[in-house]
């Protein structure tokens, strides 16, 4: 279906630009959300070796730019990435949640399939840092079912507990045996964040210092270094707060051929929707919308998930890993976690590997960026210029499972080197 191809992408670095005095409480920012947005669409077109005055369209993904950072209308500043080339042209944000950046990315295509834009310029921004704890807090749970979740005071780690909940009751496991699977899930995401330059846990970082890089140093920490967040999620468990960019240049395949671009070809796209409030799914075990969106990717990429060598799957917290990695059918249901706890899905895994870039909980989750970073860094292990992490030969082929609110919002896209 899909004769879209991406033909360049860039990521900024991942971190928490901010200055923070604890005394006065007064906040710096060292990294505002326009810079960072600028960065990573000159860059992309810079990749791409597109003129920006030969892109037709705009589209970012931001979920929450207005709480965040107080700018709501944010992809009107597409313009400023270069004046001269972009004034005048279209621009869209996107709104998913957390899924945000796969949504700007499908609308983008389907602009580009329609032959409204032949070339586009895709973006996902988010400037977290500034609010505090509190307060970001509130504005990721605007993005729940606010009569029955945000409004009632449950947080985003309160929802995912109950996913946690879920599966340990379906498959009869202990407490002990839960926490060490999701150590083991953990772990694997800071070993491979250590490697990524770009990573807002890289070197340097906590998972540096404290060497968490077996689940064993995970299970160990003291209580008041790995505290109960939501149970059974503990501190380790959850991804990371941060501000960050990324951006992507999309264009019709045969255009991408026809100038001899490096690309990787859009085979597939899964984007399905769960009810928005988690009282009324039928279980709390497994991402069923989920599951919907890959099979949907697979068929209309005509591939399965053992022709995929590299995946990139939304590790919000610790027990999504497991249930995306079940999802997208790396994993028979229930055994995900044993697999990881075996060591499966790293960098030499002989079938497919699991978060090279770290995944959010290494690399960090702006969360209107993750799902367009999430296709870049794809992009870049596809066309054999890995950044982070990498497997002994060059992929041929990837998926990505980007997940919006409480695993409502679910975009599977289904990547292929174009030879």
């Amino acid at each position: 279906m899909s004769m879209t191809s991406i033909v360049g992408a860039y990521n900024t670095k991942f971190g928490s630009f901010v200055q923070k005095n604890r005394e006065t409480g007064e906040v710096t920012d060292l990294k505002s959300i326009y810079e960072l947005f600028i960065e990573a669409g000159r860059g992309a077109l810079a990749d791409a070796g597109v003129s920006a005055k030969d892109v037709d369209g705009v589209w970012t993904g931001s979920c929450a730019p207005g709480l965040f950072a107080n700018q709501e209308h944010i992809g009107a500043i597409g313009a400023e990435i270069d004046p001269e080339g972009l004034r005048f042209k279209m621009m869209t944000r996107l709104e998913a949640a957390c899924a945000s950046g796969s949504v700007a990315l499908y609308n983008a295509v389907y602009a580009v399939e329609s032959g409204r834009a032949r070339v586009a310029l895709v973006l996902g921004v988010e400037k977290m840092n500034l609010l505090n704890t509190k307060g970001v807090t509130h504005a990721l749970a605007t993005c729940s079912y606010w009569p029955e979740e945000g409004g009632t005071g449950m947080s985003f780690p309160a929802l995912f507990a109950e996913y946690a909940k879920g599966y340990q009751a379906k498959y009869g496991l202990s407490d002990t045996e839960l926490a060490r699977q999701l150590a083991h899930v953990a772990a694997l995401c800071y070993r491979n964040g250590l490697d990524n330059p770009l990573a807002h846990f890289g070197k340097g970082s906590p998972a540096d210092k404290l060497q968490l890089v077996t689940a064993e140093a995970i299970l160990g920490l003291p209580e008041e270094k790995n505290p109960m967040i939501a149970a059974p999620l503990r501190l380790h468990d959850c991804s990371l707060v941060t501000d960050g960019a990324a951006a992507l240049v999309v264009m019709r395949t045969d255009d991408a051929k026809k100038a001899g671009k490096k690309a990787v070809e859009i085979a597939g796209i899964g984007h399905v929707n769960e009810r928005l409030a988690i009282s009324v799914r039928p279980n709390m075990h497994e991402l069923m919308a989920g599951k919907e969106a890959a099979r949907r990717a697979f068929a209309e990429a005509k591939m399965g998930i053992a022709d995929v060598q590299v995946a990139e799957v939304h590790d919000c917290f610790t027990i999504n890993q497991i249930l995306c990695t079940e999802a997208i059918g790396l994993s028979k249901d229930g055994t995900a976690g044993l697999d990881y706890a075996e060591g499966r899905f790293g960098r030499d895994d002989p079938k497919c590997s699991v978060n090279l870039s770290g995944g959010l909980k290494a690399k960090g989750h702006p969360v209107g960026a993750t799902g367009v970073s999430m296709h870049a860094l794809l992009y870049k292990q596809l066309t054999g210029e890995p950044i982070g992490a990498t497997r002994s030969t060059v992929p041929e082929a990837g998926v990505s499972l980007n997940v919006g609110g409480s695993a409502v919002t679910n975009c599977v896209t289904v990547l292929r080197r174009v030879k």
